[in-house]
């Protein structure tokens, strides 16, 4: 993912020689630094490689989320309706009940 911003590798770094000048830099020095430097390297890279298996592994859960929630609103959209449905029905069947009721009190008949 990051490997394309990267120019050096601990590799690079630990096999990278340089020119000594009459003038020029105490070698152990150089050579104590860069050791840093890789260990350094070496534990970004370890990091970098956590933090993207963490990232791949919320996203996974994430998206399993979204379908789990996408699950449950349509099971709440079918339960309302079947109870919409069921109202209505219980609704008609009170008023057919009134009807005969008032056939059977007032005498009234179709």
């Amino acid at each position: 993912m990051y490997s394309d911003r990267i120019y050096l590798t601990t590799q690079d770094i630990l096999e990278k020689e340089f020119k000594i000048d009459a003038r020029g830099y105490r070698p152990q020095e150089v050579d104590k630094f860069l050791d840093m430097v890789i260990r350094d390297y070496t534990e970004y890279n370890s990091i970098i490689k956590k933090l993207e298996k963490d990232l791949k592994d919320l996203t996974e859960d994430n998206s399993k989320l979204k379908k789990e929630i996408r699950s449950l609103n349509e099971q709440l959209e079918v339960s309302k309706n079947s109870e919409n449905n069921t109202r209505t029905l219980t609704n008609v069947d009170l008023l057919k009940r009134i009807s005969q009721l008032e056939k059977v009190v007032f005498g009234k008949e179709e």
